[in-house]
Parts: structure tokens; C-alpha cells; sequence
């Protein structure tokens, strides 16, 4: 009797174990809204919610929008008492904005908290580029890593730079795909004499935000940076004169119209056969793949991006987090936690999401079916935090450069004098928002 009595307690020991191992019981039924751009990756993401809710029990409703809209909406949304979202994606340079505002949750608390942090989640496989730059804030510059830093959202939907190239034009002439600067701006020339008509490298250049992307693309690797560790611009130092004539080279050699391209038509001119190379997002791989839009399918190769004085591709994409007036905080949390584990991670992947791991880059299923990720796996180890500065007033200062820019591919105003222009311009700027008070 007394062992039968000892088994059931037994029994009732392990019921209430299995019970209380559920970290998703105290929010099954649970409704959460979340705000999602109109995103390759995120179309994704709408693939595999269904898996989500029916682990856990939690329903999730998405509210999609084309991402200029997401944060007019966001804007709007983050500043009353009580918000409408519980977990929104936001473009990285939003981070600076939201963060200052105090609009987003510091996310230590949960990962503190031992009910609802998984301790298989495995942080360090997250790519650290993007965690820095989509998830960091109070660090160095503010913006980046630190003793002083915060983790405020975790990266999703990451992007960085990669070199596509025509594997036939390239066999055809005995090209070898380059590796460095110089190669990569010879061949750009060269194309156009190897095959009249096409360009050479698909670039963005039109006046604005595309060319000002162009530049800073180059300005990493060619050592370059936008400021110095005590906010001084030196966008106009040598570094800063290699990375515009790098930019005119290429839009220079580039097709008909080259210097009024923004994404879209860089895209398109690769995608239609017009250009041998792109240098841009890996976000791009899917649409080269998908022959209802690409006549370029099977015959494109990916490759790092060039190296200059260092590896330096860019950062970019999305990230999620947390508004802090949200209503379902730890329920977010959850789903967070879900969407990015290397569970989460794979099945987004599998889907044609774009991976924010280094073990779902390496995995052989997502190998087996897009052969690519190993590449993008490698370029994403030199994915630079700092390629572009994340702090309020960049908004100004890139609309001026990128207009500059524009200046010097259709007018051919002198590179040192358009730089010297924006360093002078962009100083004020950063006077004026009391960057130099302790100087």
C-alpha cells in the first residue's frame, strides 16, 4: 500500500514537472499583434507563424505594410500610452530613433527571466555584425558594442553585401572572379569590350539615398569612415576619394544609364542580362533564382565581397523588438525568442527567408536547397556594424551626401571638392545637435 501510495505521488510529481516545463501554458490562447514590413523575408516568416501558434498556443496577427509606411505607422504607434503591437520589425536605422525615444524594451529582463529565457538558445551563434548593429544601443558611439551597451532587438531579416556575377560571361572570356578592389574595377571596364552593350557592375547612383549606399559600400572596405571616434567627419580623407572614384568607375562602365539607377533598376539591369556583376544585398538571390523574373537563372555565381584594405560588407535589414507601451511584453518575448532560435532560424530559412545564424548558413538542408547560403555564411563573418553611423541626424547628413554624389557622377564636379563640401556641411550638423560639447 505504502509503495503504491509512493508510486502515485511519484506520478503526480512528474504530471506537475511535465506541467510546469511548458513555458508557453500561462499564455496559451494569447492573441498577439505584431508589425511586419512587405519583405521577402518576412513573406516567409507569414509561412511559418502557423508552426508558432500551434507549439504554443499563442495566435499571432500581423499587420504588413511596405516598410516606409511601417514606420510612418510605428511613428504613430510607439508614441501613445498604450500600443497596438506587441513585437514590431524596424528598419536598423530606425534603432537610434526608437531607442532614444525609450520606445523599445531592453530585453535583459527577459533574458534574465529563467520562465520564459531558453537556455538552448545560443546567443553566441547569432551573427555578431548584426546583433551590434540592428540590436545594440549605448555602447561605442552609442550605437554599438560597449560595456555600456544594451540589447534592445535582435537581428531578423539580415542583409549584407555579396558579389554576383555571370558565371557564363566570366568562363567565356577566362575571367577569373575577383577578390580585391583593383580586380573587380578592371573587370567592371572590361566587360563592356568583351561583350558591347552589356555593363559591367549593377550599382545604385541615383541622386539621394541610393548613391550615398553606393559610397558607403565601398568606404568600409577601402578603410574608410563617415566620422573618427570624436565625431569628426573624415568622409573626405583619402579613403573617402578611393570609395567616390571606385563609384564613378563603376557607373562609369556601368550600362545605359547607370548613374540615375536607384535599387529597383540596379536589380533589373542584372536581372535582365545587361550587367556582368551586382554588388549589393544577398536579400536579391531569391528574385535572380525565380525564372518569372530572371533571365539570369543558373547561370549567376556568388562570391565575398571584395576585399580592400579590409573585409568590410555591409550590415543592413531588419531587426524585432519590443515596444515598450506594448500589451503582451513576455508573450512577445516568446515569439521573439521562437522566430530567432536555430528551430525558428531553419524552418524561416527553408521557407526563402534570409538567416540570422552561422549554424542555419552551414546547415545541409538549407544547403541542399539553396546552395548559396554557404556563401552569404562567410561574407556575413565581415558584416561591419560601423559601415554607416546609426545616430538621429544621419538622415540629414546621407540626403546630402547622396546628393553630392549624384553631382559628381552626372556633372563631374571634382570628388575632393563634392567631399569636402559635405565633411564642411555635415560638421555643422553635428554642432548644432551638440556632438562637439565635450570637445
Amino acid at each position: 500500500m505504502l509503495k503504491t501510495l509512493k508510486l502515485a505521488a511519484a506520478g503526480m510529481a512528474v504530471s506537475a514537472t511535465a506541467l510546469m516545463a511548458n513555458p508557453y501554458a500561462d499564455y496559451e490562447g494569447t492573441t498577439l499583434i505584431v508589425n511586419f514590413p512587405a519583405h521577402p523575408h518576412y513573406n516567409a516568416v507569414m509561412k511559418i507563424l502557423p508552426e508558432f501558434t500551434k507549439e504554443t498556443g499563442i495566435e499571432v496577427e500581423v499587420d504588413q505594410l511596405p516598410y516606409l509606411k511601417m514606420r510612418e505607422r510605428q511613428t504613430l504607434e510607439l508614441a501613445q500610452d498604450e500600443g497596438e503591437y506587441d513585437l514590431i520589425a524596424y528598419v536598423v536605422f530606425s534603432k537610434a530613433d526608437y531607442v532614444y525615444a525609450d520606445q523599445l524594451e531592453n530585453l535583459a529582463k527577459y533574458f534574465m527571466n529563467p520562465k520564459l529565457a531558453d537556455p538552448n538558445y545560443d546567443s553566441s551563434d547569432l551573427i555578431d555584425g548584426y546583433v551590434y548593429n540592428i540590436g545594440f544601443a549605448g555602447g561605442d558611439k552609442g550605437y554599438l558594442e560597449g560595456p555600456t551597451g544594451s540589447l534592445f532587438g535582435i537581428p531578423y531579416g539580415s542583409e549584407t553585401s555579396i558579389l554576383g556575377y555571370r558565371k557564363d560571361i566570366f568562363e567565356k572570356h577566362g575571367l577569373e572572379v575577383p577578390e580585391t578592389y583593383d580586380e573587380m574595377l578592371e573587370i567592371a571596364c572590361k566587360i563592356p569590350e568583351l561583350e558591347p552593350g552589356m555593363g559591367g557592375l549593377s550599382s545604385r547612383a541615383a541622386s539621394g539615398h541610393h548613391a550615398s549606399h553606393a559610397f558607403l559600400l565601398h568606404l568600409a572596405p577601402l578603410g574608410g569612415r563617415v566620422f573618427d571616434d570624436q565625431w569628426n567627419p573624415i568622409v573626405n580623407n583619402e579613403a573617402g576619394v578611393a570609395a567616390a572614384n571606385a563609384l564613378k568607375t563603376i557607373v562609369d562602365c556601368g550600362p545605359e544609364g547607370a548613374a540615375s539607377f536607384g535599387f529597383g533598376e540596379a536589380l533589373g539591369s542584372f536581372l535582365n542580362g545587361d550587367t556582368a556583376m551586382f554588388l549589393d544585398t544577398t536579400v536579391v538571390a531569391g528574385q535572380i533564382d525565380d525564372p518569372s523574373k530572371s533571365k539570369v537563372v543558373g547561370n549567376v555565381g556568388w562570391a565575398m565581397h571584395p576585399m580592400g584594405v579590409r573585409r568590410g560588407s555591409q550590415t543592413g535589414g531588419f531587426g524585432i523588438g519590443i515596444p515598450s507601451n506594448a500589451e503582451n511584453k513576455e508573450a512577445a518575448f516568446l515569439l521573439m525568442q521562437w522566430l530567432t532560435s536555430k528551430h525558428g532560424d531553419k524552418l524561416v530559412a527553408l521557407a526563402g527567408g534570409n538567416p540570422s545564424r552561422f549554424s542555419t548558413h552551414a546547415d545541409a538542408d538549407v544547403n541542399a536547397k539553396f546552395p548559396h547560403m554557404a556563401t552569404f555564411g562567410e561574407a556575413l563573418k565581415h558584416a561591419d556594424p560601423d559601415w554607416r553611423p546609426i545616430i538621429p541626424v544621419w538622415g540629414k547628413i546621407n540626403a546630402d551626401l547622396g546628393t553630392t554624389l549624384s553631382k559628381v557622377l552626372t556633372e563631374d564636379l571634382d570628388i575632393q571638392v563634392a567631399l569636402d563640401g559635405v565633411a564642411e556641411r555635415t560638421r555643422a550638423v553635428m554642432e548644432e545637435a551638440g556632438y562637439y560639447t565635450w570637445q
